[in-house]
């Protein structure tokens, strides 16, 4: 296996291996340490020695051994060390011993690791904001930089607040599994939240040259479906499913080859996934049929909408401007007002959009974002205002995050 192999199966499996090697040891910081190091020891011994039959178990396996080697050399003496190792794994005194097997059995007792990660990082007894940043840090695989820009704070305070988690995860013994069927409600709510973000993280990157994060949006899809199985009963995980996959249905046609963001209407509809389509449509019908006041399920509904369009101009704008109606008593939100002013300007024309968007910017709200001066720039444009418009755009292009975004408002401008 050559490194560009092994980079791939990184990108697969880091998370896997993380959440796994994070269960067994305890500790976040030396979980992520030990993980690093198993697959610079793979990048070394595998290219010579050949691929292990199962990479993720010797993966897994080397972080543990290192974990525990690590844990022994901090103590005073060797006794003290072993002692502490075998708190962390029954059996660690053998830590030399070839113990895939184990970890073979461990994996199997679970559907994924990486679903019993996701409920601990999101125990209530976190706050809501550091339940999602942790998640996204662990099993997402953002760095804390992307993380401070999806919350819009600075850095360090992300890192405080990541650090803090982590600590309070190990001092309080939060339990590493999923919670039983009693206590499952309280904690879905931050566990679907958790995975939009990372959806809409690769969906739209908040830095960078790339636009879509394929890898990112199929985590969040395939995270949710375990969700769906897990809680077969809980309509904003169909919903949320249904959304995302109706969102990654377009993903082949929001980009040009070199990168360069198509807008919806311009989009090539023959490239969209109709499988996606169809699936993300039923889900949206059952998610609707369990709860009509589902967030989710009615982001999902305005989706489907755009879906079953046969073009641009077959869009039913006024079925949109309902949703977005509903949408806004069930989660009120900025984002959602600015998308139903979009909206209405589609069905009444660009005045009755820039009216909505002017009360918007007047409420302090997006005023780090780009999308709302991009949008009022559209309407602007419309309307003939041409000098106002680019004024607009210029603000966006300087707040604009990735680079695909910014060509296509350049472009605009």
């Amino acid at each position: 296996m050559d490194q560009a192999s092994i980079g791939q199966l990184y990108r697969q499996e880091r998370d896997r291996v993380l959440a796994t090697v994070i269960r067994l040891i305890g500790d976040f910081d030396l979980a992520e340490e030990m993980t690093q190091e198993a697959f610079l020891a793979a990048l070394a011994r595998w290219p010579q020695d050949g691929v292990p039959q199962n990479p993720r178990a010797w993966l897994v396996s080397t972080a543990r051994n290192k974990a525990v080697d690590r844990i022994r050399k901090s103590q005073r003496d060797r006794k003290a060390g072993e002692e502490l190792a075998y708190q962390v794994w029954p059996g660690v005194s053998k830590a030399t011993e070839d113990t895939q097997g184990d970890i073979e059995n461990e994996e199997s007792s679970i559907g994924d690791e990486r679903l019993r990660l996701i409920f601990t990082c999101c125990h209530p007894a976190l706050a809501v904001e550091s339940q999602i940043a942790l998640t996204l840090r662990t099993l997402g695989g953002l760095s804390t930089e992307e993380i401070a820009r999806v919350f819009l704070v600075p850095v360090p305070t992300m890192a405080q607040r990541i650090v803090r988690a982590k600590n309070k995860i190990r001092d309080t013994g939060i339990p590493y599994r999923v919670p039983p069927a009693q206590l499952l409600s309280e904690r879905v709510e931050a566990v679907l939240a958790t995975m939009y973000l990372i959806f809409t993280e690769g969906y739209a990157a908040t830095s960078g040259e790339v636009l879509v994060r394929g890898e990112l949006c199929a985590e969040a899809i395939r995270l949710c479906r375990l969700v769906c199985d897990l809680i077969p009963d809980a309509a904003e995980a169909k919903g949320l499913l249904a959304l995302m996959l109706l969102h990654d249905s377009r993903r082949n046609a929001r980009t040009n080859r070199d990168g360069d963001l198509i807008s919806l209407e311009d989009q090539d509809r023959g490239l969209w996934d109709q499988s996606q389509i169809r699936e993300g449509c039923d889900l949206t019908q059952a998610a609707l049929r369990m709860s009509a006041h589902s967030r989710y399920a009615i982001e999902a509904a305005i989706a489907a909408v755009h879906a079953e369009a046969p073009a641009a101009s077959g869009t039913d704008w006024r079925q949109i401007v309902g949703l977005y109606g509903v949408l806004r008593q069930v989660h009120p939100s900025p984002v959602v007002e600015l998308n139903r002013a979009i909206a209405v300007s589609m069905l009444e024309g660009p005045a009755a959009g820039l009216e909505l968007l002017t009360a918007l910017e007047a409420s302090g709200q997006l005023r780090d974002s780009h999308l709302l001066p991009g949008a009022k720039a559209h309407f602007l444009r419309q309307l003939g205002r041409t000098q106002d418009a680019r004024a607009c755009l210029q603000q966006a292009i300087a707040l604009a995050g990735n680079a695909p975004e910014r060509r296509f408002l350049e472009k605009l401008l």
